[in-house]
């Protein structure tokens, strides 16, 4: 059955639990309540990688247990993240977090040609959100990685993001490719690029999901926009999974439905051996536990 909440999320993952995270450049208050929580929820432990005394420090301030994390001083963030990925690669962690340090420096060590995480060519965030008003969850990608991605890297984006679904209990997600527009123009190179995504998943490139574009986003979750609009078919007003142009429309997107919306989401890259969570430093913990949530269901 398909995962149609947040709080649904959590209960999954408790009973697949607990999983271990390698935390990269841990002394972080948020990142460390978070994994506290994760660890009394019987989600996670935690290998908490960074300036160990510092760390201690922020464990007696913020009162917090966790008694089973290990610690290891590694003050230096970039060493951090090199030890992160590699406990990970090792098997001893399986899921990396971001603790206070840039995502760039994470990814570049999980990206390593010879000592990273390398899976599959590329990377890519999936963010899942809970929006009040929606009876499901709704999966956005890509949100956080790949900048400007060109046809062939959106096909990849879109089938990691049915992956995703599938994972969550969705059999066949309805797939939204968007664009500004739900007609071809030449010049609106999403549009094109939206239609050819659609016209392969027809063909068979992409399997288990129903995929329309374009769509524009009211037209591709909301009913009533559908109609007036007169878009018919399958996914126009009952999207589950929005594939979006490009990073910025995504970033501005899962934005506006935290801070317009006030929506709750979970996120983190797949597309590596294990899940990376890398939220941003403006998240607070519930987001941070949220996505700890996430990656155990799709932890190896």
């Amino acid at each position: 059955m398909a995962i149609r909440t947040l709080d649904e999320m959590v209960v999954e993952a408790r009973g697949l639990g607990p999983k271990t995270a390698a935390v990269a450049a841990a002394a972080d208050p948020e990142v460390l309540v978070a994994m506290d929580e994760a660890e009394r929820e019987g989600l996670a432990h935690s290998i908490l990688v960074g300036d160990a005394p510092r760390i201690e420090r922020l464990r007696a301030e913020l009162g917090l247990t966790l008694a089973h994390a290990e610690v290891v001083h590694e003050p230096d963030v970039h060493r951090a993240a090199a030890q992160a990925v590699a406990l990970a690669r090792e098997g001893r962690a399986q899921i990396v977090v971001k603790g206070q340090l840039k995502t760039s420096d994470l990814l570049g060590a999980a990206l390593d040609r010879e000592r990273g995480l390398r899976d599959r060519h590329l990377l890519a965030h999936v963010g899942i959100f809970e929006v009040p008003g929606f009876d499901r969850l709704i999966y956005i990608s890509d949100s956080g990685v790949v900048l400007y991605p060109d046809i062939y890297q959106k096909l990849e984006i879109l089938r990691m993001a049915v992956d995703v679904a599938h994972r969550f209990g969705l059999r066949e997600p309805k797939v939204a490719i968007l664009s500004a527009s739900e007609l071809v123009h030449p010049k609106m190179r999403s549009s094109v690029e939206a239609l050819a995504l659609a016209k392969m998943a027809e063909q068979g490139w992409v399997e288990g999901a129903v995929v329309e574009g374009p769509l524009t986003l009211d037209v591709a979750v909301s009913p009533a926009a559908a109609e007036a609009k007169g878009i018919r078919g399958p996914v126009a007003g009952h999207a589950d999974l929005l594939i979006v142009p490009g990073v910025e429309a995504g970033n501005t997107m899962a934005k506006a439905i935290q801070y317009f919306g006030g929506g709750r989401m979970a996120g983190l890259v797949v597309g590596a051996k294990v899940p990376i969570i890398i939220n941003s430093r403006a998240d607070t913990a519930e987001t941070r536990f949220l996505s700890l949530a996430m990656a155990v269901i799709l932890a190896p």
